[in-house]
C-alpha cells in the first residue's frame, strides 16, 4: 500500500513538472541579440547585477545559492560560550584577596533574593547588592536595568527613614564582564522591630 502511494506521488510530481516546464520557459524573457562589436562595450570592474524584479525564480535561486564573494560582508558568528569572570570580583573587588567569581549565565533567574539598592562606584547606575554576601563575596552586585521596578525602589529609598532591604526576582543578563538584572518583582522587606 505504501509503495503504491509513493509511486502515485512520484508520477503526479513528474506530470506537474512536465506541465509547468513550458509555462516557465514562456515566462523567461529572451535576451536580445546585440549588433555592437565587443570592443565598444565600456570596461567595468564590477559585474552588472540583474534587476531582482525581472529575474526568473531559477535565476534568483541560483544567485542566492552562489557562494559569497570576498568583498561581501560575512554574517555574524555566534559568540564562543566561555564563562567570564565578573569584573567586580577578584582584583576588581574593594576587599583585598577577594575570590574571582564567574558571571552568571544570561537567562538565569534570581528568585526572592534579599539585598539593598546602591549606586555603582562611579555613580552612573543603580545596582542590587546581595544581603547574604557580606563576608564570602561570592555574589558580585548586579547592575539594575532601568525599568518601573527600579523607579519604585528609588522612590522608596528617597522617602525612607531607615536602611531599606528589598526582596527581588528577575532575569539575569550579561554584558562586558558584568551581570545585569531585569527586575520583575520587588517588595520592601518589613522592619522586624515593628512586629
Amino acid at each position: 500500500m505504501r509503495t503504491r502511494h509513493l509511486l502515485a506521488c512520484t508520477v503526479s510530481f513528474a506530470a506537474s513538472v512536465a506541465i509547468l516546464a513550458p509555462l516557465h520557459a514562456a515566462d523567461t524573457p529572451a535576451t536580445p541579440a546585440t549588433t555592437r562589436p565587443a570592443t565598444s562595450r565600456p570596461a567595468t570592474t564590477q559585474p552588472v547585477k540583474p534587476d531582482p524584479k525581472t529575474m526568473s525564480s531559477d535565476q534568483m535561486l541560483g544567485q542566492m545559492l552562489r557562494p559569497a564573494t570576498p568583498s561581501q560582508p560575512k554574517p555574524l558568528q555566534p559568540l564562543v560560550d566561555v564563562p567570564t569572570t565578573d569584573k567586580t570580583s577578584g582584583a576588581g573587588a574593594v576587599k583585598p584577596n577577594a575570590p574571582a567569581v564567574a558571571t552568571l549565565r544570561e537567562g538565569t533567574y534570581i528568585i526572592d533574593r534579599v539585598g539593598r539598592l546602591e549606586k555603582t562606584p562611579d555613580g552612573s547606575q543603580s545596582q542590587f547588592v546581595f544581603e547574604a554576601d557580606g563576608k564570602s563575596l561570592r555574589e558580585p552586585p548586579l547592575v539594575i536595568v532601568p525599568n518601573l521596578k527600579l523607579m519604585m525602589m528609588e522612590t522608596a529609598v528617597t522617602g525612607a527613614t531607615r536602611d531599606l532591604k528589598f526582596r527581588v526576582s528577575g532575569m539575569i543578563t550579561e554584558y562586558k564582564g558584568r551581570n545585569y538584572v531585569l527586575l520583575e518583582k520587588v517588595f520592601v522587606v518589613p522592619d522586624p522591630t515593628q512586629f
